[in-house]
């Protein structure tokens, strides 16, 4: 699994994590693509997956909606074990835009 750092303040170029949304985006797409499964949500899944690459190039995406479509690929493909490492570093990665959420119900 690659790991993905933080980025620099001041640093010049592209985001890091913008890079790393596109390459993780990008295995999973294609591994999806290869997947022989008949996979009801393959369509769902494969949107999501462009809509996600699409936010890469138009800024730092909204928190909010990559963690929406994240659950809606992980819905569409999380019961295929094949593509869970590549799932898992989308995640891995969507979770660098923003802390992990609090499980409901805690209270602080």
């Amino acid at each position: 699994m690659a790991v993905y750092r933080r980025p620099v303040a001041g640093g010049s170029g592209d985001d890091p994590r913008l890079e790393g949304l596109r390459t993780a985006v990008s295995r999973l797409r294609r591994e999806l693509a290869v997947h022989p499964a008949d996979l009801p949500d393959r369509l769902v899944a494969e949107e999501e997956l462009a809509a996600l690459d699409a936010m890469t190039y138009s800024g730092v995406p909204e928190v909010p909606r990559l963690r929406r479509s994240l659950l809606v690929i992980a819905g569409a493909v999380g019961s295929v074990s094949a593509l869970a490492p590549a799932l898992a570093e989308v995640r891995q990665v969507i979770d660098l835009f923003g802390g992990v959420p609090e499980p409901r119900g805690k209270v602080h």
